[in-house]
C-alpha cells in the first residue's frame, strides 16, 4: 500500500506541476498575444504613414509636371500672341486670334490654379490624417480626370475645322433624324 500512496502523491505533484506550467504558458500566450496585437497596430500605422507619404510624393510630382507644362503652354501662347500682333497688318482676323488666345490662356490659368488648389488640399489632408488614403495605387500612369461638361468651350466660326469622316457624317445625320 505504501507504494500506491507514493505513486498517487507523485502523480498528484506531477499533475499540479503540469497545471502550474499550463497556467504559466497561458499567461505567456496572453502576454504574447497582446504584444503581437500591439506590433500589428504599429506596423499597420507605419504602413499607412508610408502609403500617405508615397501618395503625397506622387501628388507633388504631378503638381510639378503640371506647373512645368503650364509654363511651356504660357510661353507658347505668348509667342502666338506676339506672332498674331505682327500679322495684324496683313491678316484682318489676327485681332480675333489674339482675343481667343487671351480667353484660352485665362481659362487654362483659372483651371490650373483650381487643380493645384485641389491637389494642395489633398496633400494637406493626407499629411494631417491618420487614415489610409483612398487614392489610386499609382498616380504615375495616365488617368482620366473628371470632366465638367457644364462649360463648353466653343471655338470661333472663322477657325478652320477638320472635315468629318464619312462615318461621323452618317452618325450626325442619324442623330439629327432621331431628334
Amino acid at each position: 500500500m505504501f507504494r500506491k500512496s507514493d505513486l498517487i502523491d507523485s502523480l498528484s505533484r506531477e499533475l499540479s506541476h503540469a497545471r502550474d506550467k499550463r497556467d504559466a504558458l497561458a499567461s505567456h500566450v496572453t502576454t504574447l498575444t497582446a504584444a503581437i496585437a500591439e506590433l500589428e497596430v504599429r506596423l499597420s500605422a507605419e504602413n499607412d504613414r508610408r502609403e500617405r507619404e508615397r501618395v503625397v510624393g506622387e501628388i507633388e510630382g504631378i503638381k510639378e509636371r503640371l506647373r512645368d507644362f503650364y509654363m511651356a503652354f504660357a510661353h507658347a501662347i505668348a509667342g502666338m500672341r506676339d506672332a498674331s500682333v505682327s500679322a495684324r497688318a496683313i491678316v484682318p482676323e489676327a485681332p480675333e486670334l489674339n482675343n481667343l488666345l487671351i480667353g484660352v490662356a485665362t481659362e487654362v490659368a483659372n483651371t490650373v490654379d483650381g487643380l493645384l488648389g485641389d491637389l494642395d488640399r489633398r496633400t494637406d489632408a493626407l499629411r494631417a490624417s491618420q487614415a489610409t488614403p483612398e487614392l489610386p495605387q499609382s498616380l504615375n500612369g495616365f488617368f482620366e480626370l473628371p470632366q465638367n461638361d457644364d462649360r463648353v468651350f466653343r471655338l470661333p466660326e472663322w477657325l478652320p475645322r477638320r472635315e468629318p469622316t464619312k462615318k461621323e457624317a452618317v452618325e450626325d445625320q442619324c442623330s439629327t433624324a432621331a431628334a
